[in-house]
């Protein structure tokens, strides 16, 4: 049969595929441009001293979880933008996204609130003083930048639901080159500026993110692509319905992904009580894990406007075509990437340090990164593809039980062996307990979203076919 039908067969998926890479592979630029923003801040104040690098890592800590938890709970706006753009509403597309701007500058200054909050709790976790005043005021002068960071979220989810995904790309290569620019003049006080160490890194980043939001504004001001829905003709007060109905989608996707990153950032300290060897092992497995996850969320954001606009069309069999489509790119970069892991894990572990003991355990948790690709390749894909159905709890109730149901619980048991637990091992097993937990928790979310996924997509096929 696959002899006699290649043609007819393959050519919908490659045609979907070659779309949704073509719309997802700018976005993966600008994503690890993104995090390389980070890794530049790390890098060249370790070049500085080791307070400063150490301000900068906590600083970094709390920053990342308030960031990723802001860049979820701004999502809504691109499955609204999608299916408003595949049900040819283009005349409603204005209002969206200028009630998700003034929901940007909500999110953002609560957002900025709690980043300084935060900073109370640095006297009391057993630091350095100097080292706690210096994450404190690297936290200070990073939150300036974060409504700038909510607002440009509405708009890059707005520019990738009507399928414009090259202005990101370098919009974010931009702010990378800013980044490290301005992190070579404020951190090590080159050209007349003062050195201000870790806090030159917030500065950086801050005032990087402002210029990345003007960088978005007036791109979509002068490109014609932007023409049929442009959102800056008029001025438009915040209207508390709109706003609300777009938190009522945002905020699970924000609680999904705070859920996550917590989860990996408790893991972190708790596997710290082991030694240097154990936590220097797991941030460099967790960090490279973190590198290649970005591909799989790429796909999965192309794939929500995909799915959105879909569903906007009112085409509900395409939808999950599109959705099938997307979760097997992921699941088939997810395979690649476990076999590369498996294979060249020496390798990687070499390229992150040169201590023979760090090198062995880092070689040992890349085992179990290789592991869970598929799992977390699936997961993502998923879950991306259900909220591009404007439907956002059931992923958020999923993610809540792998990670703090099972990938949180099986890997305190596994990796600290609490006496009072029955089944615990007879000696911790460190860093590696929690890294099978964190497979088997990702397993379950892969299974579940899964299965919610197809239920869903049937469901909504069966309410059309009936109408």
């Amino acid at each position: 049969m696959s002899a006699t039908l290649p043609v007819t067969a393959q050519s919908p998926v490659r045609a979907e595929i070659a779309t949704l890479w073509r719309l997802s592979w700018p976005m993966l630029v600008g994503q690890l441009a993104t995090v390389g923003m980070g890794v530049a801040d790390v890098a060249m104040t370790g070049h500085v001293s080791a307070e400063e690098l150490a301000a900068v890592s906590l600083g970094t800590s709390v920053w990342s979880i308030v960031l990723v938890t802001v860049m979820g709970t701004m999502m809504a706006i691109n499955t609204v933008v999608a299916h408003e753009i595949g049900a040819a509403r283009h005349d409603q597309v204005p209002h969206s996204v200028r009630q998700a701007m003034w929901k940007g500058v909500l999110v953002g200054l609560v957002a900025c609130l709690f980043a300084n909050l935060c900073t109370l709790l640095f006297d009391h976790v057993g630091l350095d003083q100097a080292v706690a005043d210096r994450a404190a005021l690297f936290l200070h002068a990073i939150s300036v930048g974060m409504p700038a960071f909510a607002c440009y979220r509405a708009l890059y989810g707005y520019t990738t639901s009507i399928n414009q995904t090259m202005p990101i790309m370098w919009i974010a290569v931009g702010g990378l080159v800013y980044n490290v620019l301005m992190n070579w003049l404020l951190v090590f006080g080159k050209l007349g500026f003062p050195q201000l160490g870790a806090v030159g890194c917030a500065v950086s980043t801050a005032s990087g993110m402002w210029l990345m939001l003007g960088a978005m504004v007036w791109w979509i001001r002068i490109a014609p692509a932007y023409r049929m829905t442009y959102p800056f003709d008029r001025w438009e007060g915040p209207q508390g319905r709109s706003i609300q109905g777009l938190l009522k989608l945002g905020l699970p996707i924000g609680v999904t992904y705070f859920a996550e990153v917590s989860a990996f950032g408790l893991i972190s300290l708790l596997v710290a009580r082991f030694g240097v060897v154990q936590v220097s092992s797991h941030q460099v497995a967790l960090n490279f894990a973190s590198l290649v996850f970005m591909v799989p969320l790429s796909f999965a954001i192309g794939m929500l406007t995909r799915v959105g606009q879909a569903m906007g069309e009112g085409n509900p069999q395409r939808a999950r075509f599109v959705g099938w489509v997307g979760v097997g790119m992921s699941v088939a970069f997810g395979a690649l990437s476990a076999l590369c892991i498996a294979v060249f894990r020496w390798e990687i572990a070499a390229a992150y340090t040169s201590d023979p003991a760090v090198q062995a355990a880092t070689a040992h948790l890349l085992l179990f990164a290789a592991l869970f690709q598929l799992s977390d390749a699936t997961q993502v894909a998923t879950a991306s593809a259900i909220r591009g159905y404007h439907v956002t709890r059931p992923p958020m109730i999923i993610q809540l039980v792998a990670f703090w149901g099972v990938s949180l619980p099986v890997g305190c048991v596994l990796g600290l062996a609490p006496q009072w637990f029955p089944w615990a091992p007879a000696v911790p097993m460190e860093a590696t307990g929690f890294w099978i937990g964190l497979v088997m928790g990702l397993t379950v979310a892969a299974v579940l979203l899964t299965w919610a996924f197809e239920k869903l997509a049937r469901q909504r096929m069966r309410d059309a076919a009936a109408h």
